[in-house]
């Protein structure tokens, strides 16, 4: 079954470049191997509606609609202002906003994309007015959008919980230091970059210009502390929180901030069902592969093969990083995630890697993925809302990879960065 298995995904492998949708050619990868090792078409309608019949997958499509409501409420717009006021008397202050308004918009969106699509819509336009070249404004909206997925509530995180069966809540922690060390080093590139190009900054706020933006901004950013004491009190699970952060920016749009209506609505369900379709497709596309990999034993064999390669937990970090930045380059994050859990993850417990570890900096890696071409997804999703090229937003984004290497490279290294807080808050 391994040689069959390896000539399919061999195969599989040519195919995804000729142009089929990925979940496509993934579910007949898998059609294929059970057909070919004569197990009954039964077996696939069976994984195919185990994986969709998940509860903690139900958190994707809740909280891509809570980021398409917030997007529509007004509430991307109260806490950049915000983020302008506290950071913007800065050299380069606009760009400072954008990565501070990323942190404030990653505890409640979640996604790398939609933080560069919405959020980064309203800051590429603010920066562009006041002078900023377009390639800077798109450069800082792409890698400030990593943080997205990174700080809690995270959709790659919930999915590779779910695929690796570890725990969603201890995950989200693991994310919350690397996010701001991520905010931190882009700021101090920022700064250099700003010093060289004699970026403009706000004059310093007084303290009433800071309360205004608060006031306005204050049940905007009351969302992630009410996620956070929620998840973390044991009030409600990760799915019921995205559940309630969608009834939150519903109530926001609608009776407090009164930018949302109800004839929005169903535009933003519409929205919400297609990206959870491609989402949702892709999921139990992928695990039907990972269920014929299983039967197969070709993660078994792989990763005989890796610890062998690597008999250090270290030296093992090491080659996964190279190979998940190379699968970046090529892969979109969550279809290579799916693909490679199976594979990698059985390897880095069995060299005793702690697995909320191992996660963070699986999903870190594959969030750099998003910005780095010829496939970062974040990167063709800014080049839009700037209107300028996809090259020009590569070549003005690679600098900002500094930082958010380094900070992988010390997630790496040092396992406390991610594991000390579960630890703390949850006894792990």
């Amino acid at each position: 079954m391994t040689t069959l298995m390896l000539a399919i995904l061999a195969a599989w492998f040519v195919a995804i470049f000729l142009g089929p949708p990925l979940w496509l050619a993934m579910a007949l990868a898998g059609w294929a191997f059970l057909a070919l090792a004569g197990i009954p078409d039964l077996a696939l309608a069976q994984r195919i509606a185990k994986t969709a019949d998940s509860f903690p997958l139900l958190a994707a499509p809740l909280f891509i609609l809570m980021g398409n409501v917030m997007n529509s409420a007004g509430i991307t717009q109260r806490i950049f202002a915000f983020a302008s006021v506290c950071v913007g008397w800065m050299r380069g202050g606009l760009c400072h906003a954008n990565i501070v308004a990323s942190v404030f918009f990653a505890g409640t969106s979640g996604s790398a994309v939609a933080d560069a699509g919405g959020l980064g819509t309203l800051e590429i336009r603010a920066m562009t007015d006041e002078g900023y070249p377009p390639d800077i404004a798109a450069a800082v909206t792409a890698s400030s959008a990593t943080i997205g997925p990174i700080i809690p509530p995270s959709l790659p995180m919930i999915i590779y919980g779910v695929s690796a069966e570890t725990s969603i809540g201890a995950l989200f922690l693991a994310g919350v230091i690397p996010g701001l060390l991520m905010a931190g080093a882009l700021m101090v590139m920022v700064r250099a970059v700003a010093v060289r190009l004699d970026l403009p900054r706000h004059p310093f706020p007084g303290l009433a210009d800071l309360w205004r933006a608060f006031r306005r901004a204050f049940w905007a950013l009351l969302l992630p502390v009410i996620l956070f004491a929620g998840l973390f009190g044991g009030v409600f699970t990760p799915t019921e929180a995205a559940a309630i952060s969608v009834a939150y920016a519903l109530l926001l749009g609608l009776f407090i901030y009164r930018e949302f209506r109800w004839a929005d609505l169903p535009k933003i369900v519409l929205a919400t069902v297609e990206t959870t379709g491609v989402v949702m497709a892709l999921v139990m596309a992928a695990s039907l592969l990972a269920y014929c990999l299983a039967l197969s034993q070709v993660p078994q064999a792989a990763g005989a093969f890796l610890t062998a390669l690597a008999a250090s937990p270290l030296v093992f970090l090491l080659v996964v990083n190279v190979i998940l930045l190379v699968v970046g380059c090529f892969m979109e994050g969550l279809a290579a995630m799916l693909i490679l859990i199976p594979i990698l993850v059985p390897a880095a417990v069995k060299l005793g890697i702690d697995p909320v570890h191992f996660g963070l900096m699986f999903v870190l890696n594959l969030m750099i993925g998003t910005i780095t071409p010829p496939v970062g997804i974040v990167l063709y999703v800014t080049a839009k809302v700037a209107d300028i090229s996809f090259e020009r937003v590569t070549r003005a984004t690679l600098p900002f990879l500094v930082p958010l290497l380094a900070v992988l490279a010390a997630v790496s290294l040092w396992p406390p960065l991610s594991t000390w807080l579960p630890n703390l808050l949850l006894g792990r």
